[in-house]
């Protein structure tokens, strides 16, 4: 007998979020225990390099990450790297401690701490081979770069795609948060007929209150549409294509990659923005199915 539609909605709901990754600050270390109670072991955990934050202090709460049981991936900040040998050594620490994977991304420092501008630069170093780093995920812009052109962005990923192969090295896309599912399945689509075949890491918002999450997309400059939203907080919902919870979001995201089979959206990626715990009560809380949907399958409440 066929599954009914939202049975296998949910089904792929749950294996989607089940491949999920989150992210931390510095700031988190004193709930790493806390989290260990409700987020699986080996699940990927980044920590963020904040402006205030030295490579050092990213590294050193990595390896306590990694130590909790989970695989921790640092963020390495091109524009605020001091050196390049702060770079090599802050490779080779992480090496020490069995961390094989970093996020890059070139960050907004202008003008850079150190030698890089830019993380085809870090690429070009070597030091992430020599280092013996088997992952890297690099940055996507679903929708836009603010300072950068689509095509220098499709540039940029073909380099890294390039990386990949010669290199050895897995790389995977990990996006900026969007309110817009079916702006990213676009996204994802473009990306195929563009020959770009890396897995994508699909950043979305977790639990987080709409004023916060606001801030932070205007700090992220993540779409001219996202002005219509700051005007108008009860308007998200009437903007096409948005979605204002992350329940929507996910089942936005696991319909469009259904819907195109050649999908590059491999697993949510899901910003915590400070609250960390709340963000892993709710993943583990779909890991495990213990949600209700509507009848028409476009959101989702968890249960109580």
């Amino acid at each position: 007998m066929a599954e009914d539609p939202l049975g296998a909605l949910r089904r792929e709901l749950v294996e989607f979020v089940r491949r999920a990754s989150t992210e931390i600050s510095t700031h988190d270390e004193n709930v790493l225990e806390k989290l260990t109670r409700w987020l699986p072991a080996g699940m990927a955990v980044y920590v963020a390099h904040t402006p205030k934050t030295s490579i050092e202090e990213v590294v050193r709460v990595a390896i306590k990450v990694q130590s909790s049981g989970f695989s921790a991936c640092p963020h390495l900040v091109a524009r605020r790297l001091p050196s390049e040998k702060a770079l090599r050594d802050a490779l080779a620490r992480l090496r020490e401690h069995d961390i094989e994977q970093a996020l890059l991304v070139a960050g907004d420092l202008d003008p850079p701490l150190g030698p890089f501008a830019s993380t085809l630069e870090v690429m070009a170093s070597g030091a992430l081979q020599q280092a013996g780093m088997k992952r890297i995920g690099v940055a996507g812009h679903p929708e836009g770069h603010p300072a950068v052109g689509q095509a220098e962005l499709l540039s940029a990923l073909r380099y890294k795609q390039d990386f990949a192969a010669r290199s050895g090295i897995a790389v995977h896309i990990a996006t900026q948060f969007s309110f817009n599912p079916e702006g990213i399945c676009a996204w994802d689509r473009m990306l195929t007929q563009e020959g770009i075949t890396l897995p994508v890491h699909v950043g979305m918002a977790g639990p987080t209150p709409l004023a916060k999450l606001l801030r932070f997309a205007l700090q992220c400059g993540i779409g001219t549409s996202m002005s219509s939203l700051i005007k108008s907080k009860g308007a998200v919902a009437g903007l096409t294509g948005f979605a204002a919870s992350p329940d929507q979001v996910l089942l936005g995201l696991v319909r469009g990659r259904a819907a195109h089979g050649g999908s590059r959206l491999a697993q949510p990626h899901v910003y915590a923005f400070g609250g960390a715990l709340a963000t892993a009560e709710w993943l583990r809380a779909v890991m495990e199915g213990a949600f209700e949907l509507t009848p028409d399958g476009a959101r989702f409440t968890l249960r109580s």
